[in-house]
């Protein structure tokens, strides 16, 4: 099984986040699973990479040709693809994935986890997606998404798609023992 990593690029955050990031890459080899993500060193990305590379794991780095410069790219990827925009990294990360795990980030990371979020509701997809909660980053968010449930400006059954976890271990058995619910765009219209 295939699985995206969303995350942080940046290395000036706390180190509990780069500890919590590698115990989630050795979880995800330890369980025969690949890591897919964005190629880079630092951040979140590099220590889900080192953390599955410590264990032996397959890891799959896409990137743009351009982020190919000194010290940008994990160099122990199994694979790395280039790819010429930021776009198509999107795609064939959401392509070659059979699930996806949201771990904290920035702009990008939001980026990346709306659209996923957005086409599973959607139905154009009916993989997992799992949030990564580390330290309680993603309260806020998850605080607005109810808010949005609360002012009906969408469905409660929104959350359902989502697992939201600390722990690395049960965010992989909810995972490898996911069965996606038959939803059908219909029902995310939600007209009054």
């Amino acid at each position: 099984m295939k699985i995206c990593i969303y995350g942080a690029s940046s290395n000036a955050i706390d180190l509990s986040f780069i500890n919590a990031g590698e115990t989630l890459g050795e979880t995800i080899a330890n369980n025969n699973c690949t890591v897919v993500f964005g190629g880079g060193a630092a951040g979140l990305m590099g220590a889900v990479a080192r953390g599955a590379h410590r264990k032996n794991g397959e890891i799959i780095g896409i990137c743009p040709s351009f982020f190919n410069v000194d010290g940008a790219l994990f160099t122990d990827c199994t694979q790395m693809i280039y790819t010429e925009t930021m776009r198509e990294r999107k795609q064939l990360l959401d392509e070659m994935s059979d699930a996806f795990i949201i771990t904290p980030g920035g702009i990008g990371t939001f980026d990346e986890f709306f659209e996923i979020y957005t086409l599973r509701q959607l139905a154009a997809h009916k993989k997992p997606i799992a949030i990564y909660n580390t330290n309680g980053y993603y309260n806020p968010l998850i605080d607005m998404l109810n808010n949005a449930i609360d002012k009906n400006f969408m469905p409660k059954t929104n959350m359902d798609l989502l697992f939201i976890s600390d722990n690395p271990h049960k965010i992989l058995e909810y995972i490898k023992s996911y069965n996606p619910a038959d939803y059908e765009a219909a029902e995310f219209k939600f007209i009054k």
